[in-house]
């Protein structure tokens, strides 16, 4: 009785067998149908879900992503990655003037709140002139709001024809700051438009697509 049992289990196992495999041959997996959902590109493009995960590919140039910063944004056209001038820089970027041997530059930088301090009070703390070494004054602070975030302004430099404006934005525990470097710009003229200013112009022009909370 027992081997007629094991029997009729050993036929029934092969011929579960016998159908998969066949269900397997005559049809073969299915195409993935991932979600229709797309993600939005920091320069307004969109990229579809793809893959057996279903995952979102990375967005293509212009755009960047700084994951260790969780943030991610376009590039103005003309900019090139550029070398970190200092251990606070997470990102630059240069683009050359077509008249002279000068270059206008964005420079990312992050710094760390500490237990102790305030969003603000690092700011005041890192908002050093280039040439001075001096704290930025109060007057020289403003706000601004570009795309979805809120910015304090510095303007932290205007000597020997060097322009250098900072964008300061409180990121979690972290501030970063986002420097416009303008060099051999008409630095006496009371009537200069600093807002005009290429790496001015262009770093306000990255902020617009700024992504990241």
């Amino acid at each position: 009785m027992k081997s007629l049992l094991l029997g009729i289990l050993f036929i029934i196992i092969v011929g579960i067998g016998g159908l998969a495999y066949r269900n397997a041959v005559e049809h073969p997996l299915q195409p993935i149908a991932c979600p229709m959902d797309a993600q939005v590109c920091p320069d307004g493009t969109a990229v579809s879900r793809t893959g057996n995960s279903c995952t979102f590919p990375a967005c293509p140039p212009p755009n960047v992503s700084l994951t260790d910063v969780g943030i991610s944004f376009a590039i103005p056209a003309g900019f090139a990655a550029a070398e970190l001038p200092d251990d606070s820089s997470v990102a630059a970027y240069d683009i050359p003037h077509a008249s002279s041997t000068e270059t206008s530059s964005i420079i990312i930088r992050r710094f760390t709140i500490s237990a102790s301090s305030t969003a603000l009070a690092t700011i005041q703390q890192t908002a050093i002139g280039g040439a001075s070494g001096l704290p930025a004054p109060t007057t020289a602070f403003t706000s601004t709001t570009l795309g979805t975030h809120r910015f304090t302004v510095v303007s932290l430099e205007r000597f020997e024809g060097v322009v250098d404006t900072a964008y300061y934005l409180a990121h979690g525990n972290d501030v970063l700051r986002f420097d416009a470097i303008d060099r051999g710009t008409d630095w006496t003229n009371p009537n200069l438009d600093v807002a005009k200013l290429t790496a001015h112009a262009a770093l306000v022009k990255l902020l617009t697509t700024l992504q990241g909370q």
